[in-house]
């Protein structure tokens, strides 16, 4: 694996996504609308200080695993990704690079959701607006990450966001958004607990409490980055050249 390949690599997709604004907004503006929709509905009312933080995780998750999942998938439908490796170009090149252009656009997404969310909704945070903000993009990362493994599994488009519902949705259940997840069956604790979303749920839980630590917070970054690195890697080996 090259530095130099994997930048260069990085640099093509960002250009391709400047190009595309319906992306730019996509990224951008859907989780602050979302989140704003949020808070609208419970405005006067504590909910959305109780959770709207979870969300800023979860929502960017979201977009960041449809929005990468479908566009790889498109690269590889289009011919792209097989002429790409044709070159001296390695798997783990490619999925470098586009791990790394969406993760900086992720960052840039857990920015502004994060300000929106403070600065104009007035989230009430009781720790460190930069832990939120780190905690938000671990979780933009792992959107990222866990999109583009998902992607070489699916054949078109829409069997990329079928993906949503199979591999999305339970985890949304589990996180410990809906119920704590100490409060579960114990299987479905169990299940939780191998979950990368359940550990971005716990870590910006910990951000909102009062009595939360920083070292909660980072250990459970640090989960998810984990996660983050192992999908990548899993998505490297995986990598079809073509969508058969």
């Amino acid at each position: 694996m090259s530095l130099r390949l994997t930048v260069l690599t990085a640099g093509r997709v960002l250009r391709q996504v400047r190009h595309d604004p319906r992306t730019v907004a996509m990224l951008m503006v859907v989780p602050c609308v979302l989140l704003g929709l949020l808070a609208w509905v419970y405005h006067g009312t504590p909910v959305f200080d109780h959770i709207g933080a979870s969300l800023l995780g979860v929502f960017p998750f979201v977009v960041m695993f449809l929005i990468t999942s479908v566009a790889t998938l498109r690269e590889r439908q289009s011919g792209t990704l097989e002429r790409l490796l044709t070159l001296p170009l390695g798997k783990g090149d490619l999925v470098g690079g586009y791990a790394l252009a969406y993760g900086l656009l992720g960052v840039v997404q857990a920015g502004v959701a994060s300000a929106f969310s403070i600065w104009v909704l007035g989230l009430d945070v009781a720790g460190s607006a930069w832990l939120l903000l780190l905690v938000a993009t671990a979780d933009a990362l792992l959107g990222t990450a866990l999109g583009l493994l998902v992607s070489a599994f699916a054949a078109s488009e829409f069997q990329a966001v079928q993906f949503m519902p199979a591999f999305v949705l339970p985890q949304f259940l589990l996180c410990g958004l809906l119920v704590q997840r100490d409060q579960m069956p114990d299987v479905l604790n169990a299940v939780s607990g191998v979950l990368p979303l359940s550990y971005a749920v716990d870590a910006m839980q910990s951000v909102t409490a009062v009595t939360g630590q920083a070292s909660d917070v980072l250990r459970d970054v640090g989960i998810v980055l984990a996660f983050v690195a192992g999908a990548v890697a899993l998505g490297s080996a995986t990598l079809r050249r073509r969508t058969a």
